[in-house]
């Protein structure tokens, strides 16, 4: 069974305050996408891996993988992120059975993230990375009025990895673009629910902090020093 992964590393980074893309900017010696591209390479189960460059970064990104791993194709990230993801699936080999879906911003990915979630597939569409909610939801209206406390033993976290079957993402992609609803979907999971496929949870309490703004880099810099150190 072939496995291709695809890195989605378009991000502008506008919210970390930084003059370059976000998967660009340095952590703990590494641009930040190449902490993915070591987990992915890393894995057994990935068979190749597609990177998703910021618009007008191809070389920069190509130059940032280095020695790190050769990948099968770096292709140009689209006006939001599922569009990119569309751009990444063009790039996939005919006959891949399935394809796994990373965020660049999620640099602390491991084999056993992509072991996990690749098993959670079964027999369903596929699987997502989620961890519990471990505090207390409340929905309010336009005025900030609470008007509800939600169950959240039922709500999840949404991560990456996401694992697909690959014609069912293909599937899932083409249904929101004749839609015009692609742009709305913040993961790949929702445009297979969308369509309604079946998806599945898999949870997970490994560390898998998302940087969005600079204080996630405080956090995630001393985890990314003790793998350093370990290995």
């Amino acid at each position: 069974m072939t496995t291709v992964a695809i890195l989605v590393a378009a991000g502008s980074g506008t919210r970390l305050g930084s003059d370059m893309p976000k998967a660009l900017i340095p952590l703990v010696g590494r641009p930040l996408l190449a902490w993915s591209i070591l987990a992915l390479d890393a894995s057994e189960h990935i068979d190749g891996i597609v990177v998703v460059a910021p618009p007008g970064h191809e070389r920069p990104t190509e130059m940032a993988l280095g020695e790190i791993a050769e990948p099968l194709a770096v292709t140009i990230g689209g006006s939001s992120r599922s569009r990119s993801v569309a751009a990444g699936l063009e790039e996939v080999p005919d006959g891949a059975d399935r394809v796994v879906v990373h965020d660049a911003a999620r640099p602390l990915l491991t084999s056993d993230h992509i072991s996990m979630v690749l098993a959670g597939i079964g027999d369903a569409d596929g699987a997502i990375i989620a961890a519990p909610v471990a505090d207390t939801i409340k929905r309010t209206d336009e005025d900030l009025n609470i008007v509800e406390t939600a169950d959240r033993s039922a709500h999840w976290l949404a991560q990456t990895p996401q694992a697909f079957r690959t014609e069912s993402l293909v599937r899932a992609v083409e249904i929101a673009l004749e839609g015009d609803y692609i742009d709305s979907t913040t993961d790949c999971a929702s445009m297979v629910e969308a369509m309604g496929g079946q998806m599945r949870v898999v949870p997970s309490a490994l560390p898998n902090q998302k940087i969005t703004i600079p204080a996630d880099l405080d956090v995630v810099a001393p985890l990314l020093e003790a793998r350093e150190a370990r290995a």
